[in-house]
């Protein structure tokens, strides 16, 4: 057979299967309990609310334009709708600055192949979402872990990156209920990173995936919120705020966005008319029709079921984990992040897991850039029922308080 590796680009190299990917075809299997992938309860998608959007686009003036080739940055009602809904949450911007893309995953493709050369430094959170790493990935980068509670000087990570050939470039984070761990970055950790982002003259890209997710607690406002009161306007801003319709509407549909300043936006578009000219017409313009007649109903229904099963899952590691193990008291989201003794391998976990006890998770390890932290778990309440949450814990619980012994 023909040896493609000498021919494949070096950045090829940096490609990795992503873990959780694989781990999905678990839900296949009627006897696991899977708390492994972070996806939404189809049970919970507004399926009339999308049959009723196209049956109106093909019944309607709309079909031609939906089914034809459209303009890069996405449709206009769409990003107007979005102009307005960021806009409660403190992100005053225009449509223009607003980009529909192919789902988030395409907008930090698009980020990672904007800012990084290779040997440039990417600083991101210890862990961090795995899919962010595979994106970032084939620009081949450094990666440099982002502290927030201001240990760190602007000349540490500075001389990092120096020693690594390139220069820092962005730091990357999701500050509300984030994925992996379902931590919410504190008030005064954003406006440490706003100052050190000015001190290294950075981009900050925010992921805000699960914002409209939040259950309990005080909001806070996003970073680019802060970064445009500082600043009087989007146009002066550093920070790229990305969002989803993937876990509030549905995922199939892939329609994600950046909101950002005109000179980001503008490259954006050259991006996307060089990959794939632009993101589903029909598809941009069912999201229009769903989220405008009912967006915030159907975020207030997902959020009273999810809440109920992040208390459960809660409730069931109180009364089922070892007290040698910790874990994240998520305000919202869908992860809860699980901290086992030392010594203990989630991936040798997982094996055991599926073996005897049929129950999934994503073994913590994937999501720090270093390999490291190999006694860590992500666990999703998403798609299980109050009922299967407290089993599935229950035999986790088993199974590692069993490892304990065995390894005393």
């Amino acid at each position: 057979m023909l040896d493609w590796e000498h021919i494949f680009a070096t950045r090829s190299s940096r490609m990795r299967a992503s873990e959780i990917r694989e781990l999905l075809k678990l839900l296949d299997q009627p006897d696991i309990i899977s708390f492994a992938g972070g996806i939404p309860d189809p049970a919970l998608f507004p399926d009339v609310a999308f049959k009723e959007a196209y049956s109106d686009i093909f019944s309607g003036a709309q079909v031609n334009a939906a089914l034809q080739y459209s303009v890069s940055e996405g449709y206009k009602p769409l990003r107007e709708w979005i102009a307005r809904d960021v806009a409660k949450i403190g992100i005053d911007c225009t449509p223009d600055n607003v980009f529909i893309t192919s789902g988030s995953q395409q907008a930090l493709d698009y980020l990672g192949k904007l800012f990084l050369s290779p040997n440039d430094t990417a600083l991101v959170t210890w862990p961090t979402y795995l899919g962010a790493l595979s994106a970032f990935n084939a620009y081949e980068p450094n990666y440099d872990q982002l502290s927030l509670n201001g240990n760190r000087t602007p000349e540490a990570y500075r001389d990092t990156a120096a020693k690594t050939g390139g220069a820092v470039k962005f730091a990357y984070l999701s500050a509300d209920f984030s994925n992996p761990t379902g931590e919410t970055i504190d008030l005064a950790a954003r406006e440490r990173l706003l100052a050190l982002a000015d001190e290294l003259d950075i981009a900050i890209l925010e992921d805000a995936a699960y914002q409209h997710l939040r259950y309990d607690g005080e909001a806070i406002p996003p970073i680019m919120a802060l970064d445009i009161a500082r600043r009087g306007g989007i146009e002066n801003t550093r920070t790229i705020y990305s969002g989803s319709f993937s876990k509030t509407l549905a995922p199939g549909l892939r329609v994600g966005f950046v909101v950002a300043a005109m000179p980001v936006i503008r490259k954006l578009v050259l991006m996307k008319q060089a990959a794939d000219l632009h993101s589903s017409t029909i598809n941009q313009i069912a999201i229009e029709h769903v989220a405008s007649r009912g967006f915030d109903a159907q975020v207030a229904k997902i959020r009273s079921v999810y809440s109920k099963r992040r208390d459960a899952m809660l409730a069931a590691l109180d009364k089922y984990m070892p007290k040698t193990s910790t874990w994240t008291r998520p305000e919202g989201g869908m992860f809860v992040w699980v901290t086992l003794p030392e010594g203990m391998d989630g991936a040798e976990l997982l094996a055991k897991s599926i073996a005897t006890e049929k129950v999934a998770f994503v073994p913590g390890k994937a999501f720090y850039a270093d390999g490291s932290n190999a006694n860590t778990l992500r666990m999703s309440f998403s798609c299980a029922d109050e009922a299967m949450i407290d089993e599935g814990i229950k035999r986790l619980g088993r199974l590692i308080s069993s490892a304990i012994r065995a390894a005393a």
